[in-house]
């Protein structure tokens, strides 16, 4: 029987393409993925997400492919995320894995959220593999160990988005295919809700590395691979990092 593995996606704004690249990577792998979100509701991208005329501005370039953008439709439209279980009712027990997958609003509820912290400390202590992307690597900070009250990553190497990369400016949060039951929001906010290269490096300490290379891009992605963890940069390692999980649960 495949591996089982448990993915949390955020409700106030996925970015599509971090859940896509993943979920699909390990569906065609043979795993068995149980998707989560707070509300229990679809997570649904960003708007800007799903737009392949989209140029990120602090980067300069169209950062959705076509073919990304016409599969993360497709999933949206034949209803694969649409019956997500709530947060507050899984048990780590029952997976093999745990993935945090990223975009902006995953700082607002799954990066500071206790119910997370709480599967993730259950995951380190039974050294089951843990994997985040993008901005949901907050998540290893806020998760401590029980034996000491530190990060999760502290000594180990992982990757954080890079400050150069940080949004500053207005962040609005318009979701795609929202409905009268999974309306989204109207939250603008004054850029990216924090600076996730800073407390990633005072997670991991003195004797662990934060890799943040603002020089990557889909030909040179930056994935991390410190057991338990896997970690990735932003969007365009969204596919590398599908691939490292695969390979590391596959052995």
């Amino acid at each position: 029987m495949g591996k089982k593995v448990l993915m949390l996606a955020s409700n106030l704004g996925l970015w599509g393409e971090e859940l896509q690249a993943p979920w699909d990577a390990l569906r065609k792998a043979g795993f068995e993925v149980t998707l989560a979100t707070e509300r229990g509701k679809a997570p649904l991208p960003l708007q800007l997400s799903v737009d392949p005329d989209f140029v990120d501005p602090v980067q300069q370039y169209h950062v959705n492919p076509l073919e990304v953008v016409t599969r993360i439709k497709e999933i949206l439209a034949t209803g694969e995320w649409d019956n997500p279980i709530k947060i507050a009712d899984a048990r780590m027990e029952h997976y093999d894995a745990i993935i945090v997958v990223g975009g902006p609003g995953s700082p607002l509820d799954l990066v500071g959220n206790s119910k997370v912290h709480k599967l993730l400390v259950e995951a380190y202590k039974d050294n089951k593999l843990m994997g985040a992307l993008c901005y949901a690597v907050g998540a290893f900070v806020w998760a401590r160990k029980p034996e000491n009250g530190k990060s999760i990553i502290e000594g180990k190497t992982v990757v954080a988005h890079p400050r150069e990369w940080d949004f500053t400016g207005d962040l609005p949060y318009s979701l795609y295919g929202t409905t009268p039951d999974n309306p989204g929001t109207d939250l603008v906010t004054p850029g990216f809700v924090f600076p996730l290269a800073v407390i990633v490096e005072d997670a991991v300490g003195q004797k662990g590395k934060v890799l943040s290379d603002p020089t990557a891009n889909r030909e040179k992605p930056s994935v991390a691979y410190d057991w338990p963890f896997v970690t990735g940069l932003s969007v365009e390692s969204s596919i590398a990092f599908g691939q490292k999980i695969v390979e590391v649960l596959s052995k």
